[in-house]
C-alpha cells in the first residue's frame, strides 16, 4: 500500500453519520466538540460561513467548495457568523441515521457532510498533521469531488436498498479525495509525514519505507531514491518530517507491530522476523524503547484482553503516534 492508505488502515476511520442540510433565511447552528473525529463536508449550492473554535478567521464556503475539520473542536455553520446559534442536536434529531434536514424552509444553502470516528490508539498519526481547517476551493478540486458529492446527495434524497453501504463508501471516498487534494497543495511550512508526501523527493523515501518496512534500509539507499546526497537528504527529511529517516522507519515498524500484537494471534518471534529483526530480543528492545513497554505487555493490554486495558494502550501510544505525526 501507499503511506496514506497505510495510515488510514491503522486509524480505521468509521463513518457513523452522513446527512444533507438544506437551509433558508437566517440561521446559525453550533456543533459540539467530538474528540478523535473528522468532519468532512461540501457545499452543493448557495454559501455559508464556517466558524471553528480557536481559529480567528471565519471561512466563507461557496458552492462547490469542500472542507475538512480534523480537530474535533466545537464549530458553527451559519448564514451570518454574527447570528446567535442553536444546538445541532435540535436540528438533526430527525435524521439520526442520515437523510436530508430542511431548516427554515431551505432553498438558500445546501450542503452534505459526514463524520468519522478514528481508532483512538492511532488517531494522532492523522490528526496531528492536519490544520484545524482544510478548505478546498479551486476549480480543479471541485471537479475532482463533484461526482462523489452529487452521488451522495442522490442517495440521501432517494433512499434505496443497500443505500446505507453506498453512502458509507461514498463518505470514505470523499474523505480520501479531500486528503489527497490537501497533500497535493504541498508542504506549506507544515511538518510531518503527510506534508512530506507532497515533496517529490521526501515522498519517494517515505513510499519506499512504507512499501517494504522490513527491508534493511540505509540512509544511503534512501538518499539515492530521493536523488540527493546523504547529508542533504538527512537534513531535508528531518526538517520536513520532524524525525530522522531511521527514527521514522523504526517508529512506523513498531506501530505496525503493535497493531498486530493487539489484533492478531501472531507470536512475538514471528512479528519480529516479519519486520526484519534477526532475533526476538533485538525486536523487543526496539519495541520497548519506542512503545514504552515490552511486546508481550503490549499484547496483553490490547482490546479484549485482561491486561492494562484499551485506555492504557491509548495513553502509551499517543506520544508515539504524535512522534510519527511531527
Amino acid at each position: 500500500m501507499d503511506p496514506l492508505s497505510d495510515v488510514l488502515s491503522l486509524v480505521r476511520p468509521r463513518n457513523y453519520m452522513s446527512a444533507g442540510f438544506d437551509a433558508g433565511g437566517d440561521w446559525s447552528i453550533r456543533f459540539p466538540d467530538q474528540k478523535e473525529t473528522i468532519k468532512c463536508g461540501a457545499v452543493v449550492s448557495g454559501h455559508c460561513w464556517l466558524v471553528v473554535e480557536g481559529v480567528a478567521e471565519s471561512v466563507r464556503l461557496a458552492a462547490g467548495e469542500s472542507f475538512l475539520l480534523p480537530s474535533g473542536r466545537t464549530f458553527r455553520l451559519a448564514s451570518d457568523p454574527a447570528l446567535p446559534s442553536v444546538d445541532a442536536s435540535s436540528v438533526f434529531a430527525s435524521v439520526p441515521k442520515g437523510g436530508i434536514v430542511t431548516h427554515k424552509g431551505g432553498g438558500d444553502c445546501l450542503l452534505v457532510s459526514s463524520r468519522f470516528a478514528l481508532a483512538g490508539n492511532y488517531a494522532a498519526m492523522l490528526l496531528g498533521v492536519l490544520p484545524p481547517i482544510v478548505h478546498l476551493r479551486n476549480e480543479a478540486d471541485q471537479t475532482t469531488l463533484r461526482w462523489s458529492v452529487e452521488r451522495m446527495m442522490q442517495e440521501l434524497r432517494e433512499p434505496q436498498s443497500g443505500g446505507f453501504l453506498v453512502v458509507q463508501n461514498l463518505a470514505h471516498m470523499i474523505l480520501v479525495q479531500v486528503l489527497r487534494l490537501h497533500m497535493a497543495e504541498g508542504p506549506r511550512g507544515g511538518v510531518g509525514w503527510l506534508f512530506a508526501l507532497g515533496d517529490r523527493q521526501m515522498g519517494a523515501a517515505i513510499n519506499a519505507m512504507h512499501g517494504d518496512p522490513a527491508h534493511r534500509w540505509t540512509l544511503q539507499a534512501l538518499a539515492e531514491l530521493a536523488g540527493m546526497s546523504r547529508s542533504s537528504f538527512a537534513l531535508r527529511f528531518k526538517e520536513t518530517v520532524g524525525k530522522s529517516p531511521m527514527e521514522y522507519l523504526t517508529r512506523w515498524r513498531m506501530l505496525l507491530a503493535g497493531d498486530r500484537l493487539a489484533n492478531s494471534r501472531d507470536s512475538v518471534s514471528s512479528i519480529a522476523l516479519s519486520f526484519g529483526y534477526e532475533s526476538e530480543s533485538a525486536f523487543s528492545t526496539a519495541f520497548k524503547r519506542v512503545m514504552g513497554c515490552s511486546p508481550r505487555q503490549y499484547g496483553r493490554a490490547g482490546p479484549g484482553s485482561t491486561g492494562e486495558g484499551e485506555g492504557a494502550v491509548q495513553a502509551r501510544l499517543e506520544p508515539v503516534a504524535d512522534g510519527l505525526a511531527a
